[in-house]
């Protein structure tokens, strides 16, 4: 756990903000390029591939939320704006949770760098975040930033936090990255999937065109993600989230079962996540979306040549700069990880 907090702690303070990930992959690929694989960038993905490249596909996408600068001393949040619109319409997660994150960033410092090289461009702070009822975004107030030019992307400035057997920060989806490098320092010789875009819905086009240049179908893809959950209590009362499902496919059932199975086997304690808001909207107004995932519109675009299931860390304060997940959450998923993918 030390080494993977280690790595974890410098991956948590590289900027990766959606859409404009390369500076990123540049640090992700020194990082791989450490271990016995093969590593090879393509655009919005990033591939390393053991000696048995087949056995197994795990998959985790490498973009966060920030900000984008849009005009004049204008910042709006880079998932939503206008070339990323075309699949709001009000059934994704991170849709249904704007209303409640818009007012959480007052006073958080953020970082602007350079597009693609990644160069450190200067610090601000937020002194307003809005939603803006004709635009359906949300909108930022900066101060310390007016000289930057639209297109330029600003970072939550982040630092991981550790204690009480908890650790916070940006983790969405950073923790499944090092997760997954950890996969393979520990032996993994499958393939791991690193996709951008994520956050903006268009991961799944750069991993299904991975599949589709090299004529491969699996049932066999698990994609890692975070889970939210509404306080920090709630992680306490499973390790890991499954899913049957999402709102655009059914997940691969055998796999599906079979990571339930290792659960029982490993004493992992688990909750299925469509099961679990379904739950929640018998008694809600406003019936909660089950969510869109990677993997399900992976499944939903390829008619099914590509399926598997997901594999996800429950977290509390989710899209935060303080998002908490519990480090025995953590080893739980990486002793599942292992089982079912013969790394030992």
């Amino acid at each position: 756990m030390k080494e993977f907090l280690n790595l974890l702690r410098a991956l948590v303070r590289e900027p990766s903000v959606v859409g404009m990930e390369d500076a990123f992959f540049r640090v992700l690929r020194r990082e791989l390029e450490e271990y016995p694989v093969r590593v090879t960038r393509y655009h919005g993905l990033l591939v390393a591939e053991g000696e048995d490249p087949e056995s197994h596909f795990v998959s985790a996408h490498v973009d966060r939320h920030g900000l984008m600068c849009t005009g004049p001393n204008e910042f709006q949040y880079a998932a939503f704006i206008a070339g990323n619109r075309g699949e709001l319409n009000g059934d994704s997660i991170s849709e249904q949770f704007m209303e409640t994150i818009a007012g959480r960033f007052h006073g958080q410092r953020v970082q602007a760098h350079t597009p693609y090289a990644g160069s450190y461009l200067g610090q601000g702070k937020i002194i307003e975040s809005y939603i803006c009822p004709r635009r359906k975004n949300l909108i930022f107030e900066l101060d310390g930033l007016d000289f930057l030019q639209p297109g330029t992307p600003v970072a939550f400035l982040d630092r991981l936090k550790e204690a009480d057997g908890l650790i916070s920060a940006q983790l969405d989806n950073v923790v499944s990255v090092a997760m997954l490098i950890e996969l393979i320092r520990s032996g993994f010789q499958g393939t791991a999937l690193f996709t951008a875009g994520e956050e903006a819905g268009r991961s799944w086009r750069f991993a299904a065109e991975w599949f589709q240049r090299h004529n491969i179908t699996t049932d066999r893809l698990i994609v890692l993600d975070t889970s939210p959950f509404p306080t920090v209590d709630d992680l306490e009362k499973q390790d890991v989230v499954l899913r049957h499902r999402d709102s655009n496919a059914e997940f691969d059932k055998k796999l599906t079962a079979q990571l339930q199975r290792e659960c029982v086997n490993l004493g992992v304690t688990y909750r299925y996540k469509d099961l679990y808001i379904e739950e929640l909207n018998r008694t809600r107004e406003k019936p909660m979306s089950i969510g869109r995932t990677e993997l399900g519109r992976l499944i939903c675009a390829t008619g099914g040549d590509i399926r598997g299931t997901t594999l996800q860390l429950p977290t509390s304060s989710y899209h935060t700069q303080l998002e908490t997940a519990r480090l025995s959450s953590i080893d739980a998923t990486m002793r599942l990880l292992c089982r079912i993918t013969d790394v030992r």
